[in-house]
């Protein structure tokens, strides 16, 4: 059975991604696999106010549960997802990173992922 550590190498693995770090709702790290100019710890405090927002943006629109965000920047893309009821997972990637193949295998593989946290 793969294990987290396992998800995390599997994603800072692919080409074109600095980062990908699993975190609590509270913001700590569970695990996290980065390039060396990335400190987890710090990444992953960034995330729980971000989602916090778009919590509360979805449901005063009325777009039902958190599930997920990309953030682009002028030097690559964020993608935060709600794994779980008490994890994130935060994925850091430079322009050249095939997002869209990224979106389409953390939608796919949701559930397993779910199972891992």
């Amino acid at each position: 059975m793969p294990t987290i550590r396992d998800l995390v190498s599997a994603l800072r693995h692919r080409d074109g991604v600095d980062a990908a770090i699993v975190l609590g709702r509270d913001g700590l790290l569970i695990d996290g696999a980065t390039d060396a100019a990335f400190d987890p710890d710090g990444l992953a405090a960034f995330v729980p106010p971000m989602a916090l927002a778009a919590v509360e943006m979805g449901a005063a629109g009325g777009r039902g549960d958190f599930g997920l965000m990309v953030l682009e920047y002028a030097l690559g893309t964020v993608v935060v997802t709600a794994v779980s009821a008490d994890a994130f997972l935060l994925v850091l990637l430079r322009p050249e990173a095939n997002l869209a193949a990224l979106l389409y295998d953390l939608r796919r593989f949701r559930a397993q992922i779910a199972s891992l946290v």
